[in-house]
């Protein structure tokens, strides 16, 4: 509840800021067509928006040219290539309604090729791993080191690990920012990243 999808609701102008403003490169979001912008930007949610389809048209979706080499190195990238062959009819499966024949880290790295194949200038991940367990996971997040590189890229996660490779950690709380800085600097002082990445290890 602090605001961190907001966030990335408003870097996609889902809706627009009331005050303020939103600057890429020194330009005002509101001046770029919303269709220019979102092109330009890779988008991962918490829940993976999947289609009753083939594994093929799901990763392609929104990408209007593509053959299957491209989106055979997507999958790659995302690790998801090696668990797709393994399927019936490989990249031709159907994974149902909402990608429902497949486990939660498998319909994630789907969602992570697709974001792959579009290579985003901005790539913007929204809690991409906190359904996961910890083998899928960790392999989300090979994923999306391997994506990151490169391009922008901003990762909402209250599952600190994620982020403790990151140029700028960023917290929020009630909707406003009360720290920023590297892993290390953040740890280094008294605050509300230390007390979060400390409950974190000794919950595990």
């Amino acid at each position: 509840g602090s605001g961190k999808t907001t966030l990335i609701n408003l870097l996609n102008r889902f809706y627009d800021v009331e005050s303020g403003e939103i600057l890429i490169d020194g330009v005002n979001i509101k001046k770029i067509s919303k269709r220019s912008l979102r092109n330009s930007i890779g988008l991962v949610t918490q829940e993976p928006i999947l289609f009753n389809d083939t594994v093929i048209n799901n990763i392609s979706l929104g990408k209007e040219k593509h053959n299957l080499e491209e989106i055979i190195s997507a999958a790659k990238t995302s690790n998801a290539h090696n668990f797709i062959i393994k399927l019936k009819e490989k990249y031709n499966t159907n994974i149902g309604d909402g990608g429902g024949k497949l486990s939660g880290g498998q319909k994630q790295r789907i969602s992570i090729a697709r974001a792959v194949l579009k290579e985003p200038q901005i790539l913007l991940m929204d809690e991409a791993t906190s359904s996961l367990d910890s083998v899928s996971e960790k392999m989300v997040q090979d994923a999306i080191e391997k994506l990151s590189k490169n391009r922008t890229t901003i990762i909402v996660a209250h599952r600190l690990n994620t982020i403790q490779k990151a140029d700028l950690i960023v917290v929020m709380e009630n909707g406003r920012i009360i720290q920023s800085g590297s892993h290390k600097m953040l740890i280094s002082i008294k605050g509300k990243y230390k007390q979060l990445v400390e409950m974190q290890t000794f919950q595990k």
